[in-house]
């Protein structure tokens, strides 16, 4: 090989070798600024996080209220009860017609889940009886999931104070807007207090045909016009504990306590149709 060759031969590796590094040298400023970039998007990220959590947090501290602060609040307000209720504190909640000769009493708390459970499975089961007069019913209404320390909250009195000022409206309203509320995709955890928002109560009271932006309603949720009443209602409900109702759902026929298996109340439609079937007067 000629010395000219040689020379060029290692010209040509020496190029080579520069444009390699500064190949390498190029990646190496690439992977230090996307390491750099991705870290500030991280703690970015993780800053954005924390502040929508605590802004979450606000939020619901916002909304929430405790059980003790709703029941205080609601001792100081005038009392009212809603229309197309009887007895002297409107307790007495019956829908149907005045001649049917049977009264199915239905015991409910507007947090219960298994409550929830009944309304999607049975509740058109019961909304028919209803409207053909094979019962009238009487709703009493407990709000005993508020006082179970585990979960407390006010969920169960203001959900049932906003279904007053449904009741004001309508009993058709009343049963509408009990249906949306214990509405599968709307009903939450019990362990959540979203119903002590009024907020969300006139957000989902939307969905009813006759409380959509009816300003009286929404007013009365919102100024806890129906809280004493609410107080007052589950006070009733209290004392039903001594003809055995010691939770919810229940339902009595005409004063007898409805159950199958070990006193377990009907759930779904053919349970409840036979059950109710065999203690109607005829």
């Amino acid at each position: 090989m000629s010395k000219r060759n040689n020379q060029q031969n290692k010209q040509a590796a020496r190029e080579r070798l520069r444009a390699e590094r500064e190949k390498q040298a190029k990646k190496e400023k690439t992977r230090r600024q996307l390491v750099v970039g991705g870290s500030i998007v991280a703690v970015l990220a993780v800053a954005g996080g924390i502040g929508v959590a605590i802004a979450n947090m606000n939020e619901g501290a916002e909304t929430k209220v405790s059980n003790k602060e709703w029941k205080s609040e609601a001792k100081k307000k005038a009392f009212a009860k809603p229309a197309n209720t009887a007895g002297d504190k409107g307790t007495e909640v019956v829908i149907g017609k005045k001649d049917a000769k049977n009264t199915l009493t239905v015991y409910e708390d507007m947090r219960c889940p298994v409550c929830s459970t009944f309304e999607q499975s049975t509740g058109e089961t019961l909304l028919k009886d209803i409207e053909d007069g094979k019962y009238k019913a009487q709703f009493k209404m407990g709000t005993f999931l508020d006082d179970v320390p585990q979960i407390s909250g006010s969920g169960s009195k203001n959900a049932l104070s906003a279904l007053g000022a449904a009741l004001n409206v309508s009993p058709d309203a009343f049963l509408e807007y009990k249906k949306v509320l214990f509405d599968a995709k709307n009903h939450p955890d019990e362990r959540e207090d979203e119903y002590s928002d009024d907020k969300r109560l006139v957000e989902l009271a939307q969905d009813v045909k006759s409380l959509k932006d009816n300003k009286n309603f929404e007013k009365a949720v919102k100024d806890g016009t129906y809280d004493k009443w609410a107080l007052e209602m589950s006070k009733v409900f209290d004392k039903a504990k001594d003809e055995g109702i010691t939770g919810t759902p229940a339902f009595q026929l005409n004063g007898k306590k409805l159950t199958v298996g070990k006193d377990n109340p009907p759930m779904s439609p053919e349970e409840f149709t036979a059950v109710v079937d065999q203690n109607l007067k005829k």
